[in-house]
């Protein structure tokens, strides 16, 4: 499935630097930030610096480089804000939104580092 990558989004505009951020880490290919309306206490945003819509679409074409660059800087960025199990830190939870039904706001592909408290479970449990 092509996916249709939307320029304007606020994501692209914060890798443009029309828009500022709370920057965590910065590397060759991501982008990590504090997002501006936290769920916990450590609540960063990681994101490629490409032009990728969601998880999915990432996953599929984004080149190897880019995909070991994110998931290496996801690490840091647990490392960084002292969440990390056995360093220190209680745990932390790794959220992806995609498309309408898992409410994606922004149509940038990116995920949610959460941590710094209990977080409970992930979802209620199905009737």
């Amino acid at each position: 499935m092509a996916y249709d990558y939307d320029t304007q989004n606020i994501f692209a505009k914060i890798l443009r630097g029309e828009i500022p951020n709370d920057t965590v880490l910065e590397t060759e290919h991501s982008l990590a930030f504090r997002d501006i309306a936290p769920q916990a206490p450590v609540h960063v945003l990681v994101i490629p610096k490409g032009a990728y819509v969601n998880y999915d679409d990432f996953a599929q074409n984004a080149s190897d480089a880019e995909i070991i660059d994110l998931t290496r800087a996801v690490g840091e960025v647990c490392r960084m804000t002292g969440v990390q199990p056995g360093e220190g830190g209680d745990g932390w939870r790794l959220v992806a939104n995609a498309g309408e039904a898992a409410i994606q706001e922004v149509p940038h592909m990116h995920v949610h580092v959460l941590g710094g408290r209990n977080l409970g479970r992930m979802l209620p449990k199905m009737d």
